[in-house]
Parts: C-alpha cells; structure tokens; sequence
C-alpha cells in the first residue's frame, strides 16, 4: 500500500511554512469574526431532508426583522444557498485582504461554493494525488470552509449560519474552526430512517460539546395547493426528538408545493407567500431561534 505523505514527512523548513500559514488563518479569521454576534449551524446527516430550503428561509426570515445575516455554504460539492437565497452570479469583489460576499433576499450575506464556479451547471472539480484522492478532498474541503469564514467581508452581523452538507461528522470541522459556535438546529424528517440518521448527528454534536438548540420536523404534512388543507406525507409512529432525546420541537413545517417552488426560484417563500402554513412555521421557527440567543421571546 502506498504509504500517504503527512505534515511530519515534509521538510522541516516546509513544515515551519505550513505551520505559520494555518497560525496566520487562524487569526485572520478570530478577526473576521469578531464582528459576528452569534454562530450556528443547521444540519442534518442525513440528504433529502429540505435543510437548505430551511436554512434560506430562516435566514431570511431573521433578515426580514432587522437582524444582519449572513450564510455559508458549507456544502461544498451540492452548493444552492446562492440560488436559493436569489444571489446574483457577477463576479465577487475583492476588497484588500478580502471578498465581499453576494446579497440575497432580504439582503442576506452569501458566501457559496456555486459563487465561483464558471456556470450554474458547472460541478465541482477536487484535483490532485489519484492515490489519495480522499485525503486531499476531504483537506482541500476543510481548508476552503476556512477561507469562506475567514477570508470573507462579513461586517457587522448579528446571525451568521452554516448550512452544512449531509453526513453525520460535518460538524466536526466546523467545531474545530468555530470552538464557539452558538448551537445547533437540527432538520429531519417525521419518519424512522430520518430520526435514526439525525440521531447521529445529534450525539456527535452533544459529544463536542455544542448546544443543541433543537430540531425541526420539515416535511410534516402536505397542503393541498387547492383546498390548503394538510394530510399526512410519511407513515410516522409518533416519536419525536422531544420525547426520545429531549430535545425541543422547533417547528413543523408541512411541505408546500407552492412555498418550495417559490424558494427554488430565488425568492424565499417566508417572503413571497408569508401567509402560508409553511411560512409560519418558518416565523416560528425564528421567534424560538431568537429567544434562544437574545434570552427573551422577540
């Protein structure tokens, strides 16, 4: 087997370079941030869920009340934050020592993989060792979420959120840049495969250490687009986080055809169609996220 080339194999005079680079990011982005009032992540574990519909449509809900957002797409190689947030594709400006972000709905700050790709349809290409193509994938993935949080003109923010990729260990690179990150909101669905996947995510964070702010239940019925009323659209038991894992229910959003195809269009539908039940939901949804960091009900 070939053996994989680490840091303790380069030169000493190399590895006194790297070292300095990565101290020099670390700062760079302790300053950047230090304009950020507060840091979460929404995640899941597991795809299919709708969590970048949600995570847009919070982010736009927070923007909508006053509040300064931004939003990084940690999802790397299936970026949509962008297009789901409708943030133009001109070309990023950069300023000194850093990019200015594009602006989306409700002016919400995106910083996205799909930014700086030559088109829409364009994929992400990882080049490098074929040999050790996951290794260098997985550290030129850890190393751009780096750059998109540290070489970023965020500003002056008061929510800054991750929306991050499907896999149950996502949040630990995240943890290992943002030792303080300010909670969790995880997304699943009201079936048994997508609460036995969430799970996972849920004990990794608690094993970091990161507080749980809670889980949303997207998807929990179907609204008819005719009658606007919401049947059933997944066989549940009835579980729950709240029940299972103590973790508290911080919205039902029920799947509305005309509310996604809004989203998908650029245009959040907490805005576009803000008198739906998914809307709701989603203004739900940031009244328990804002009284979980402001410490009151908004």
């Amino acid at each position: 087997m070939k053996k994989v080339r680490t840091y303790y194999d380069l030169p000493a005079g190399t590895r006194s370079d790297i070292a300095g680079q990565l101290a020099a990011q670390v700062e760079r982005l302790r300053r950047r941030l230090e304009s950020v009032r507060h840091t979460f992540a929404v995640l899941s574990g597991k795809g299919g869920v709708g969590k970048s519909l949600v995570t847009a449509n919070l982010a736009a809900a927070l923007a909508d009340r006053g509040f300064a957002v931004g939003v990084v797409d940690a999802d790397l190689n299936g970026p949509s934050m962008a297009k789901l947030l409708g943030a133009g594709r001109e070309p990023l400006e950069v300023v000194e020592d850093a990019v200015r972000p594009a602006l989306g709905a409700a002016g919400v700050k995106v910083m996205s993989m799909d930014l700086l790709l030559e088109g829409e349809e364009a994929p992400v290409n990882w080049t490098g060792p074929l040999q050790e193509s996951f290794i260098w994938r997985g550290t030129l993935e850890a190393n751009a979420l780096r750059e998109f949080l540290s070489d970023t003109e965020w500003g002056e923010l008061d929510y800054l959120i991750l929306d991050l990729p499907p896999g149950t260990d996502r949040v630990i690179p995240v943890h290992g840049l943002l030792a303080d990150l300010g909670g969790v909101v995880l997304v699943t669905l009201p079936s048994e495969l997508s609460r036995f996947i969430v799970s996972k995510s849920l004990t990794m964070s608690r094993e970091l250490g990161i507080p749980v702010i809670g889980y949303v239940e997207n998807m929990s019925g179907y609204v008819c687009p005719n009658c606007e009323r919401v049947g059933p659209l997944f066989e549940s038991d009835g579980s729950s986080f709240e029940l299972e894992k103590g973790v508290p229910q911080l919205a039902e959003i029920p799947f509305d055809p005309i509310f996604g195809r809004e989203t998908e269009s650029g245009r959040p539908g907490v805005l576009a169609c803000p008198e739906s039940r998914s809307a709701r939901a989603l203004q739900a949804l940031a009244d328990r996220v804002l009284t979980h960091f402001e410490g009151k009900s908004p």
